[in-house]
């Protein structure tokens, strides 16, 4: 369900150069249109869908297009962004109304551990993976020529 920004909702993060959705697009999708100031996404079809636009839009202009599978004629799907959590509404085409919630992080902001807990090893011309041999439960990991 790739994103799209609704220009009623979106006020251009009151930018003069970058939004929201700008800095926060891994692919550099988001765009800000210089004459109207506001975002777009200038190629959905390229979307991860990774919904970061989603999460970081402050005015919660950026909504998503629903593939005719998952919300088929009729049917809407509809993100709400909270501080510390996405409200997904899902509305059928029968008028039955399910609502997900999703947290959008779930470490306090600048406490996640880069390496995930993981003893790192130094040696970067090692032949072991990042977290081997702990991941696989080995001692040590099998090498060629020891």
């Amino acid at each position: 369900m790739p994103s799209y920004v609704n220009p009623e909702k979106c006020d251009g993060c009151k930018a003069l150069d970058k939004t929201a959705c700008q800095y926060i697009c891994p692919n550099d999708l988001m765009v800000l249109d210089k004459e109207t100031m506001k975002a777009y996404n200038r190629d959905v079809s390229m979307c991860w869908e990774c919904y970061n636009c989603v999460k970081i839009c402050p005015t919660q202009a950026v909504e998503v297009r629903g593939y005719s599978d998952f919300v088929p004629l009729g049917a809407s799907c509809t993100p709400l962004r909270s501080t510390d959590s996405i409200l997904w509404t899902v509305k059928f085409r029968n008028g039955n109304i399910k609502r997900f919630k999703f947290p959008i992080r779930t470490t306090p902001e600048g406490e996640a551990v880069p390496d995930g807990g993981w003893p790192t090893a130094v040696d970067l011309n090692s032949p072991v993976l990042f977290t081997e041999p702990g991941s696989v439960g080995m001692p040590e990991v099998f090498t060629l020529g020891k």
